[in-house]
């Protein structure tokens, strides 16, 4: 099939939602299909089969954010969207932004059928402008790109049953949708790293994501502190974001100095196999790939128990699991899974046998059955 992707976001693969898009985008192209991208992210320009829009403000405080986690985002271009699309036999939309309401109409005027990714989550913009608290936005939010963007498409791809959950209880209806995991690169797997000669003697402890009220990373540099083993942790803080200086005051006060960087995927791998522990603090999250690719090597996994995370649903058990942004809770979890080194061996080999359910090529084999599915019905 000629296929169109629509990226309303696409920039470097250091974010969820960029590398779902690419991951798609290649198991189309190794499916056989021909694959065309609209998106924003100028350095595709010229590459075959992208169709890249003109960048958009969003006014200096928003801007700053989307330059931070390092992508594009679009303006309308009705005669760029109308080559992108003329001919195609599918559209799949990532989000539902500007280009994605436009593929929409395009869709709906050429009888196309089109599927979308839900990958946002309302409380992500709210906690970063710190208005999280005002919960009649969030309701407001999933109901107004209901009506102007998912109503009009054929199938709704979720990456988890949490946030299928969440739109549908917002929005008051039931949507035709295909909940799928995103998937953990192959490259992700359990292997035997050695620990570098600095933390020989240390227990470290492994957290990634971007720094950003929603992830949380502060509960964790505080409940080191309250640790009876705050002088033997090693904490590595995989990451990078607005947060950055004000986690590092916090890592200041901590009697082992905490690493915090971003690493390459393949070093982050390297991170997770030697680390003795994982700990996910976020209070928001639509899926946590990042804690997946954890559990996929085998780590012991720690989660919060936020109703706002998708990730309490991959905790083993209730040890697992520590009240959201509660420090002095997290600290506790941690030293019980350290005091009880036989209970924490056991609890690891159960998270490495349901990793096995987050392998990629099977989540995008899934994929290309939601599309043929919808190509079919529609």
């Amino acid at each position: 099939m000629k296929i169109a992707v629509v990226c309303d976001v696409l920039g470097e693969e250091n974010n969820g939602t960029t590398i779902a898009a690419m991951n798609l985008i290649r198991y189309l192209k190794s499916a056989g299909h021909e694959v065309r991208v609209l998106c924003a992210d100028k350095s595709k320009k010229g590459c075959e089969g992208y169709y890249v829009a003109p960048n958009r403000s969003f006014g200096r405080i928003l801007d700053k954010y989307v330059k931070k986690v390092g992508v594009s985002l679009p303006k309308k271009d009705k005669a760029l969207v109308e080559r992108a699309l003329d001919g195609v036999e599918y559209i799949h939309s990532i989000l539902p932004f500007a280009l994605g309401k436009q593929a929409a109409r395009y869709a709906k005027e050429h009888g196309i059928p089109m599927s979308a990714g839900f990958h946002m989550q309302a409380e992500n913009l709210t906690c970063y402008l710190k208005i999280d608290k005002l919960k009649f936005l969030h309701k407001y939010i999933y109901r107004h790109i209901y009506k102007k963007f998912y109503r009009y498409v054929d199938a709704i791809h979720y990456p988890t049953d949490f946030i299928r959950g969440v739109f549908e209880k917002n929005i008051g209806r039931t949507t035709n949708g295909f909940v799928i995991s995103n998937g953990v690169n192959p490259a992700v797997q359990k292997r035997e790293v050695a620990k570098p000669p600095e933390f020989q003697n240390k227990i470290v402890i492994a957290s990634t994501g971007r720094y950003a009220r929603e992830k949380a990373q502060d509960t964790l540099l505080k409940a080191v502190k309250y640790s009876r083993y705050a002088n033997k942790i090693q904490l590595i803080l995989a990451g990078q974001g607005v947060k950055e200086k004000y986690y590092n005051r916090l890592a200041r006060k901590l009697p082992v100095p905490p690493v915090m960087k971003f690493f390459t995927h393949s070093e982050i791998t390297d991170v997770l196999n030697y680390s003795d522990m994982y700990v996910h603090p976020a209070a928001v999250e639509l899926e946590g790939i990042a804690c997946l690719e954890a559990i996929m090597c085998g780590k012991l996994t720690i989660v919060s128990d936020s109703a706002l995370s998708a990730t309490r649903k991959f905790a083993l058990n209730e040890k697992c699991i520590f009240k959201t942004r509660n420090p002095a809770d997290l600290a506790k979890v941690i030293d019980y899974w350290l005091d009880h080194p036989e209970e924490k061996a056991a609890a690891e080999a159960l998270y490495l046998e349901g990793g096995a359910n987050y392998r990629l090529e099977d989540c995008m084999d899934r994929m290309g059955e939601m599309i043929k599915t919808t190509a079919n019905r529609v």
